[in-house]
């Protein structure tokens, strides 16, 4: 048994022998107060001596503050949320948001406690991140609330609106990405707050995180927003692999255009939400953290492009895991890296500059300032790296004021920590002459490869600490892997090369040109010979294909080049389903609604352009015949085949009341009838978009219709098509109208 084992299964016993209510009291309070934890535990007292003293004596608190911020640290984070999806898009759902549910909120009192109205943050950009004192258990229980309630559950599942911290907004923002750029980063709120920024139709997003459960919660993050420019993969990022791409047939190094390196770290800044942290805060988490933390941005550097621009993070408010990380990077880089000055790029956020001195405590409580003060018999703990330079001149070249420390108590928020770095030159240790190619050919510098701002390639010269030769020149073995890119099929990396942990994930495979599966598919849809049909990929090498995904070509690229090196979790999007029976309608597939914003340019057949107002009896009738739809709508369905439909609403400019921005749906057409293959919350988000508010429950005479309309309209089963569940669910029923305002679908791209 280990001892964390050991020392819960005596913390049990412990509390088994203690008389009752015994717990309340050792903790200085109990449930009565409704503050407790549920199930009988304690409630966490909010105080911890040593990390005040900590903070105290560092000074990172302006004088006289000290106070509010301690007194911020205890008071329950407030609720934010944030409107992500396409710019256009993200307009319309702030007007029904303002127009609406906000306005429903004034004057409203729940438990004798006043609603705060949501007000918008001030230094995000355009109204489009705001916070509110509304807690979750207030909004899950208020019936007063329920509506509003409803509409953050089923948007954020849609994707539409984020639920995240204020301070986890501010590393996107900074980062600055642009559309053409290739990003690798790692958390689920990181990734959607970047994608919202820059969704990248050239470039790509490469989310990575070591904890494999973790990546499948990026995963469930990232196919709300629809994209096939995001890959998850699942790796160290200290050690994460050196990656190549395929450029005008010889092979090159990949490097990035924008990092963004969210470290593990202790996590002082969440003490709101993450009452825990109270009594278990220790100097010692920093000291153990801080190489790791280290090594990432380091590994980030390497692989960041000249020109570059890499973003360092923490919810720690710790310089040891902050500033020290900073000032050690800039150090070995010799120039390479430089801080840059964000001080103008969100104006409206309160922050602290960086520090330039500091000490460094251990977990009794005793301090030191220097390394030379470090006893031989802590070196093992302590390292020089965690300590301030020595030299004033290089100290004030560093310019460590430009990092941004943000207190809580200065705008009602947690507490976070970010550096941005340019790289101005490739690492020292990355330098050699002449430069060689991945073949080993010696090879001049290049011009960078339009629309990444790359300069030349860098390959190591000898192995850098903490990186295998592997990672940094280009084996014999690994060239051979072409032999995976010719039959396109991209597998997990064999375990001899790589320890596979968690689940072992089926292989990509892409579609090869000559693939007799494509040619049906595009004959029935009529789609435009400039589609990229390279780019489809199943997950199968044997038996039917179920699924077919489609990827960015630059992903195609990083996947058919690297299928050895990286474990990949998920990427692309679906956008054809296979039919059981299917050939009997002339296609095999149909069109599923995950990936039909970007299928959609490519389609010349199938299409039929709806009015409003059939729009909304399909999202609320699962098979309505064509005689409750318009004549519009029968002429053009009546001289159609059976089988997968486009459903495309362009809205009149002529009259501004109505929905003002298209929709694109999956349907089928069916003997008699039309239905769509919707997931519900996507139904319930266009619906509330065209003012009408859903109910929860749906009225006995909509089951009816329902019935009525299913004969001989839905298609032959999928095999193992969850989209099909979804949308199978009964339709949602609409109150009458409740306003005519405009509002936005997600726009084709």
């Amino acid at each position: 048994m280990g001892r964390r084992a050991r020392s819960r299964r005596l913390q049990q016993q412990q509390q088994r022998q203690r008389p009752e209510g015994a717990a309340d009291g050792a903790a200085g309070g109990g449930k009565g107060n409704g503050a407790g934890w549920e199930g009988g535990y304690p409630e966490i007292v909010k105080e911890n001596k040593l990390f005040e003293r900590f903070y105290q004596e560092l000074k990172i608190v302006p004088e006289g503050e000290w106070d509010q911020f301690m007194e911020a640290l205890r008071e329950p984070l407030p609720a934010t949320l944030r409107i992500t999806g396409y710019k256009s898009h993200a307009k319309e759902i702030l007007h029904c948001l303002k127009n609406k549910y906000f306005k429903e909120l004034e004057d409203l009192e729940v438990d004798g406690q006043k609603v705060e109205v949501p007000q918008p943050l001030s230094w995000y950009p355009e109204e489009l991140a705001w916070h509110t004192n509304l807690s979750r258990k207030i909004l899950r229980k208020s019936p007063q609330l329920e509506k509003f309630h409803q509409f953050l559950v089923s948007e954020t599942e849609s994707g539409n609106i984020s639920r995240q911290e204020a301070v986890s907004m501010v590393p996107p923002l900074l980062l600055n990405a642009q559309p053409h750029h290739k990003v690798p980063c790692a958390p689920p709120g990181i990734v959607r707050g970047l994608l919202s920024e820059a969704l990248p139709p050239f470039g790509f997003v490469i989310a990575n995180d070591v904890d494999n459960k973790r990546c499948y919660l990026l995963v469930h993050q990232a196919k709300r927003l629809s994209s096939p420019c995001i890959m998850v993969v699942n790796h160290d990022a200290a050690s994460i692999p050196r990656l190549s791409i395929e450029v005008n047939g010889r092979k090159e190094v990949l490097f990035y255009d924008r990092i963004l390196c969210d470290v593990p770290c202790s996590g002082d800044g969440t003490m709101r939400k993450n009452i825990d942290v109270w009594r278990k805060w220790t100097p010692l988490h920093s000291l153990q953290l801080h190489g790791l933390q280290l090594r990432i941005a380091t590994r980030g550097a390497e692989q960041l492009v000249e020109g570059g621009r890499m973003v360092y993070s923490t919810c720690s408010l710790n310089p040891i895991e902050d500033e020290a990380v900073i000032a050690s990077l800039l150090e070995k880089s010799e120039g390479a890296l430089e801080l840059a000055d964000v001080s103008c790029e969100l104006p409206g956020l309160k922050w602290m500059p960086g520090l330039r001195h500091w000490k460094v405590m251990t977990k009794d409580g005793h301090w030191f300032a220097e390394w030379d003060e470090v006893p031989h018999s802590r070196h093992t703990q302590i390292r020089p790296t965690m300590f301030p330079p020595k030299d004033p001149e290089k100290l004030q070249a560093m310019h460590l004021e430009r990092c941004l420390r943000i207190l809580p108590h200065h705008q009602n928020t947690g507490g976070f920590f970010v550096a941005v770095l340019v790289k101005k030159s490739s690492m020292p240790w990355n330098k050699r002459a002449p430069k060689v190619n991945l073949q080993g050919v010696a090879t001049e510098p290049r011009a960078p490869v339009h629309p990444s701002p790359a300069g030349p390639s860098e390959l190591d010269s000898k192995p850098v600490p903490g990186m295998g030769a592997a990672e940094t020149t280009e084996t014999s073995e690994g060239l051979e892997s072409n032999g995976n890119k010719k039959d396109g099929v991209c597998g997990p990396p064999p375990s001899k090369k790589m320890k596979l942990f968690g689940f072992k994930e089926d292989p990509f495979v892409f579609i090869p040109e000559d693939d007799p599966l494509f040619p049906p598919i595009q004959k029935f849809y009529a789609l435009d010979p400039s589609f990229p049909r390279t780019n489809l990929l199943t997950r199968t090498t044997e038996g039917k294909k179920r699924q077919l995904y489609m990827v960015s070509k630059e992903l195609r690229n990083v996947l058919l080049n690297n299928s050895e090196r990286m474990k990949v979790i998920n990427t692309g999007i679906k956008v054809w389903c296979r039919n059981n029976g299917g050939e009997e309608f002339d296609c095999a597939f149909r069109l599923a609604q995950e990936g039909i914003y970007t299928l959609y340019p490519f389609i010349n057949s199938r299409i039929i352009t709806v009015p409003l107002e059939d729009v909304k009896i399909l999202l609320t009738q699962e098979n309505p015949f064509f005689r409750k739809l318009s004549n519009e709508t029968y002429g053009q369905a009546k001289d159609m085949a059976k089988g997968s439909v486009v459903l495309k609403y362009e809205p009149d400019p002529a009259k501004p009341d109505t929905l003002q921005c298209p929709i694109v749906l999956c349907g089928w057409r069916g003997k008699a009838s039309i239905r769509t293959f919707v997931p519900k919350n996507e139904r319930l988000h266009y619906l509330r978009m065209m003012g009408l508010e859903v109910l929860a429950e749906k009225k006995k005479e909509d089951t009816d219709l329902t019935n009525e309309g299913a004969a001989g309209s839905a298609p032959p089963e999928d095999e193992g098509s969850a989209e099909q569940e979804q949308a199978a669910e009964p339709a949602a029923s609409p109150d009458a109208s409740t306003g005519s305002s405009p509002a936005g679908a997600a726009p084709p791209r």
